[in-house]
């Protein structure tokens, strides 16, 4: 048995304790729940802005790429292309919510400059390169926002997980125990009360007989 379930008023104040950190613990779990969840909501209205304006400039990309195809050939696009550099400026850093650490991505959002020469191109391939530069800015931009409520949506369930077992395990747990021990000192106080009673009534008999 454990020793803590004894009813004494050191356990029942210990007990009472416990049940006031439980509870105090739930509300914080409960808040932290709330301001996830509300985070991961905005989030999720991002993605979905981002999404749409992907799917539209992704289409106005290659609509001109197509056309740059056309009126330049397709081998003459693809020579060019070689000359688009890498891109080296993404760093990705992190910041915290409410212990999340989600990820914080930065990168050169410079406006689009060509890479090769104006002789023998023509517009449809800027307009391409151009499309295609801000799908790329957009796709960065998806990907922190998506990652993030990934890791949102991770410590969510978590989270969620230990508000339950505050709510549904802990918190009745040292409810009860504090009734219990509560109860069996009032009984004790009960039983001590009855017989200090007798022994003064017996003692007063006692001294009525001499």
């Amino acid at each position: 048995m454990d020793p803590n379930t004894f009813p004494t008023k050191g356990n029942l104040i210990l007990a009472k304790n416990s049940l006031a950190l439980s509870k105090q613990g739930y509300e914080l779990m409960d808040k932290k729940r709330n301001i996830l969840i509300r985070e991961l909501m905005e989030l999720i209205d991002k993605a979905k802005d981002i999404q749409t304006e992907i799917d539209i400039t992704f289409r106005e990309a290659y609509l001109a790429l197509q056309k740059a195809n056309i009126e330049m050939g397709i081998n003459n696009v693809e020579e060019l292309s070689r000359s688009v550099p890498e891109e080296n400026s993404i760093t990705i850093k992190t910041r915290s919510i409410m212990g999340t650490e989600i990820p914080l991505v930065e990168f050169e959002n410079t406006s689009f400059k060509p890479t090769y020469a104006y002789y023998n191109t023509k517009l449809s391939l800027d307009e391409a390169c151009r499309h295609f530069n801000k799908v790329k800015e957009l796709s960065i931009r998806l990907a922190m926002v998506e990652n993030s409520a990934y890791r949102l949506a991770t410590n969510i369930k978590k989270t969620q997980k230990r508000a339950n077992a505050l709510k549904n395990i802990t918190i009745p747990h040292f409810t009860a125990l504090t009734t219990e021990i509560s109860n069996a000192l009032e009984e004790k106080e009960r039983e001590e009360f009855t017989r200090l009673k007798v022994i003064k009534r017996n003692k007063a008999a006692g001294v009525s007989k001499y």
